[in-house]
């Protein structure tokens, strides 16, 4: 059984046989998968009152470690929104009680952002139920497969300069 890229290639070889369409059956797919799964999680996390973007601050403000807050530059460059996205979302969830801002005692021009304990049980609670649906995701994938495909993409962002905050290329 083919996906639905099988067949644009095949169009394509049909309509083109002096080009070759490969590129087409890694991209269209990851593109697709994309797509889907992006479905997928937002639908999830608006099963457990969140989007994605509360998700993302939430969920990188835990794996900071305790105390559960982050400069607002420092935030930026660890998360993958901008200056006026953080501030919407920061805005929205600080009204939905998941996180406050203070000013940093070292320096008064700093904004921090911090989990309240409320925004703490929450990305408690979600983020395994989280795992979960993205495991459900990858099902169809034995486990050295999964190891497989994370490798190559792993290959590809790192040959678009994605490295870790801090990391030199």
């Amino acid at each position: 059984m083919a996906d639905s890229v099988s067949a644009v290639l095949e169009q394509w070889r049909r309509e083109r046989p002096d080009i070759d369409p490969w590129p087409i059956g890694v991209v269209g797919r990851i593109m697709r998968i994309s797509r889907m799964w992006d479905k997928e999680i937002k639908d999830f996390l608006a099963g457990e009152g969140l989007d994605p973007g509360e998700f993302d601050v939430l969920s990188t403000l835990r794996r900071s470690g305790a105390p559960y807050e982050l400069t607002a530059g420092t935030f930026l460059k660890t998360s993958l929104v901008t200056t006026g996205a953080i501030t919407l979302r920061v805005d929205k969830m600080h009204d939905k009680g998941l996180v406050v801002r203070t000013r940093d005692e070292n320096d008064r021009r700093s904004v921090r952002i911090r989990l309240t304990d409320h925004g703490l049980e929450v990305i408690d609670r979600v983020l395994p139920l989280h795992i979960a649906n993205e495991a459900r995701l990858l099902q169809a994938l034995d486990p050295d497969e999964r190891e497989q495909v994370g490798a190559a993409l792993s290959t590809l962002l790192e040959s678009y300069g994605d490295v870790p905050a801090g990391q030199a290329r």
